[in-house]
């Protein structure tokens, strides 16, 4: 028996039952279309909290106020200014404090980690990446081993869905972690896939890894504050995320590192270093020598970017409030009655055909849906421009949208259905 009903007054009652509603008020919701904005796209731009401008002015009147002795003296002083962000960004992300460090931005950061985690040798060179990576991660994948001496074509090794598929087969990826062996020298995925949406398993991927003494890190920038994580738990190398998404920390928000506690204690592990990752008890006596932190601060390499992070600051507060376990339960039920709205459109009119790509499990993805509509092009996702729909094009042919929970509610969703259906039959 279907718990679910295409009706505005359905859409509406779930709104009024969801203990979480009142965290769309604490957003920014664009006012910028004629129409009222159905906003979907917080896969790449989360929303701005209300509380940004507060924090950053914060900073702008200590930095007005104290000049340079704010680091000392600002409200939040900037001398440890990250650390004031740490706690949060480590429970989201399911990690010690001390494996967890917000600083420079998303790319900037696996390269700096891949230094320390991509060591090949004449027999283990590989990595293994997934088919229709982020473009960003293929280009930093590429470089590094063209850095190392290698040709991508050797040393790249892509698991892609099977022909007529569009998500990626898990056996596929731990067969191949198989198949390579002792050439493998690192797993680098993103671990919920831009495109599909799809949810890798990491844990079973980390643990297959490490069986062939292989690293293994993940692109997580689809993946924070989206799905539930647990990297020390899993055993994960090292990890990489935005803040921009579905952290809210606005356009090129700092990115986040997790690098775990096997790894951050090793002095000798290689890595390219600058002053913020010194010790901090002697970083100010200038010695010329590089001590590291023992933590993943370590990885830093000047001093934080006081004004980014009191925006990623300001949308941290509100997760640590209400928790990752919270924003699963909604958004395990917001996008699956997006999807059954979908469905139903589908189901009432023969012409329709809106295929989701995204996995049905729900364990195997986020929020995020994937659709191809048949028939359609691109036509169709200018229709919904038009119509105050704020969702993103994905070549050739996918639109993306994603029914966040912290600010995106059950009438978003039904909204969507109305508009998208009224788009393709008039």
């Amino acid at each position: 028996m279907n718990i679910w009903e295409n009706t505005l007054e359905f859409a509406k009652k779930q709104d009024e039952l969801d203990p979480l509603k009142d965290y769309r008020n604490q957003f920014h919701l664009p006012t910028f279309h004629k129409n009222k904005v159905t906003y979907f796209t917080g896969n790449s731009l989360g929303l701005q909290p209300k509380a940004t401008k507060s924090f950053i002015n914060q900073e702008l009147n200590d930095w007005a106020k104290w000049g340079v002795e704010g680091h000392f003296h600002a409200e939040r002083p900037w001398m440890p200014y990250h650390e004031f962000i740490t706690e949060k960004a480590a429970k989201i992300v399911g990690a010690q404090n001390n494996e967890v460090v917000v600083t420079h931005s998303l790319t900037t950061n696996l390269h700096l980690l891949m230094v320390s985690f991509y060591r090949p040798s004449n027999k283990r060179f590989k990595i293994l990446c997934e088919k229709k990576a982020f473009p960003s991660d293929q280009y930093a994948l590429q470089s590094q081993v063209k850095f190392h001496g290698f040709e991508p074509s050797d040393a790249i090794v892509e698991v892609g869905p099977r022909d007529g598929e569009y998500t990626i087969r898990e056996e596929d990826i731990l067969s191949k972690i198989a198949e390579l062996g002792d050439t493998l020298a690192m797993i680098m995925i993103g671990g919920v896939n831009y495109f599909t949406g799809q949810v890798f398993p990491m844990n079973k991927i980390t643990e297959e890894g490490h069986k062939v003494g292989a690293k293994v890190g993940f692109d997580l920038a689809h993946g924070v504050g989206n799905i539930p994580l647990s990297l020390h738990d899993w055993g994960v190398d090292f990890a990489a995320w935005c803040g921009y998404k579905y952290l809210n920390s606005g356009p090129g928000g700092s990115s986040g590192l997790f690098i775990h506690e096997k790894h951050v204690k090793n002095k000798d592990l290689i890595r390219f270093a600058g002053w913020w990752g010194h010790d901090k008890n002697d970083r100010f006596l200038m010695p010329d020598k590089f001590n590291p932190m023992p933590s993943a601060e370590a990885w830093q390499l000047s001093n934080a970017p006081v004004l980014s992070l009191a925006a990623h600051l300001a949308s941290l507060e509100i997760f640590d409030i209400v928790g990752m376990k919270a924003l699963r339960e909604k958004s395990l039920k917001l996008t699956g009655y997006q999807e059954f709205i979908i469905n139903d459109i589908n189901n009432r009119n023969e012409h329709i055909n809106l295929e989701i790509i995204t996995p049905k499990d729900p364990d195997k993805r986020g929020c995020q849906l994937s659709i191809v509509a048949h028939g359609q092009g691109k036509a169709l996702f200018e229709k919904l421009s038009d119509n105050g729909v704020v969702a993103d094009w994905r070549e050739p042919n996918v639109i993306r949208i994603a029914p966040v929970p912290l600010y995106n509610n059950f009438e978003d969703a039904y909204n969507f259905g109305q508009i998208i259906e009224k788009s393709i039959t008039n």
